[in-house]
C-alpha cells in the first residue's frame, strides 16, 4: 500500500458503518494536518488491520470516512517480548515508541526486587498513547501487547510458561554471548532486564531453577532502555536476516 499518505489509528472495535475517525484523531487531521475532504489516509487497529479510507466530511469532532480497500496482515512468525522490571518513568515513553518501530509484540512490565517504586496498579492510557503513535510513525500494523506482572520474578515465571525460550540478561563474568542463532527461531522468544538496580540472587536463583538461560550482551553495565533497545535491535535484525 502507498506509503505517501498519513496513518491514524482506529480501535478493533470501531471498525464498522459509520466509519469515523474519534475526536482524537479528528483533531489531528483537521487541525495539525489542515487535511480537506477528498484526501486519503490509512487507518491501523493495531491487530493487524489495514485499510485506506477516502474523507467525505469533516466535523467539530469527528471526520466521516469511505473504506476503499483494506489488508489484514498474517501474525508474525517470530515474535519478542520484554519483561522490563519496573524503574523510573524517564525514558519509558521513549522505549515504547522504539519498541513498535522494532517490532516487539508484547511488553511485560513486572515488580523486581530492586525496582525503585511499586508497581501501579493499572496500566496507563498513555503507555497506549505512546505505542499507537510509534505505530503511526512508522506504520506497524501490530501493537504490543502491555501487562502488568505485580507478583514478581514467580508471576514472571507464571506467565513465561507462554513462551518457547527465554533468556535473562545479567552481567555475571560466567555468562555466555547472546548468540545469532538464538535470535531468529520461530515463536516466542523472552528477554528479561532487571531495573537499574540490576536483579537479586534470588531472582537469579530462580529464573535458573526453571531453565531461563542467563545471557550477557557485553561487560559494560547498561541502562535498563540502553539493553532493552539491544535486545530489540538485535531481534529485528535476526528476524529480517531470516526473512531477506
Amino acid at each position: 500500500m502507498s506509503t505517501d499518505i498519513p496513518t491514524f489509528f482506529l480501535e478493533s472495535d470501531a471498525w464498522h458503518t459509520p466509519w469515523q475517525l474519534d475526536a482524537v484523531e479528528a483533531h489531528h487531521f483537521s487541525t495539525v494536518l489542515r487535511g480537506k475532504a477528498g484526501a486519503r489516509i490509512r487507518l491501523l487497529d493495531g491487530t493487524g488491520r489495514e485499510g485506506i479510507f477516502r474523507v467525505l466530511a469533516l466535523a467539530k469532532r469527528s471526520v466521516s470516512l469511505e473504506p476503499i480497500n483494506f489488508f489484514t496482515h498474517p501474525k508474525p512468525e517470530r515474535e519478542t517480548i520484554l519483561a522490563v522490571a519496573w524503574t523510573k518513568a524517564a525514558r519509558r515513553g521513549w522505549l515504547m515508541e522504539k519498541a513498535v518501530e522494532l517490532g516487539l509484540s508484547a511488553l511485560w512490565i513486572w515488580q523486581g526486587d530492586h525496582s525503585q517504586m511499586q508497581l501501579p496498579d493499572k496500566i496507563s492510557m498513555s503507555w497506549r498513547q505512546q505505542l499507537i503513535a510509534g505505530a503511526k510513525q512508522c506504520n506497524n500494523p501490530w501493537l504490543p501487547e502491555l501487562s502488568l506482572i505485580p507478583s514478581g520474578s514467580a508471576g514472571l515465571i507464571a506467565k513465561a510458561q507462554s513462551v518457547e525460550r527465554a533468556f535473562v540478561l545479567w552481567e555475571d563474568e560466567s555468562d555466555t554471548f547472546l548468540q545469532p542463532e538464538d535470535l531468529a527461531l520461530p515463536g516466542r522468544t523472552l528477554f528479561i532486564i532487571g531495573p537499574e538496580g540490576g536483579l537479586s540472587g534470588a531472582e537469579i536463583d530462580a529464573f535458573q531453577a526453571v531453565n531461563m538461560r542467563t545471557v550477557t550482551v557485553g561487560r559494560r553495565i547498561l541502562r535498563y532502555e540502553t539493553a532493552a533497545l539491544l535486545c530489540l535491535g538485535l531481534s529485528w535484525w535476526g528476524r529480517e536476516r531470516v526473512n531477506a
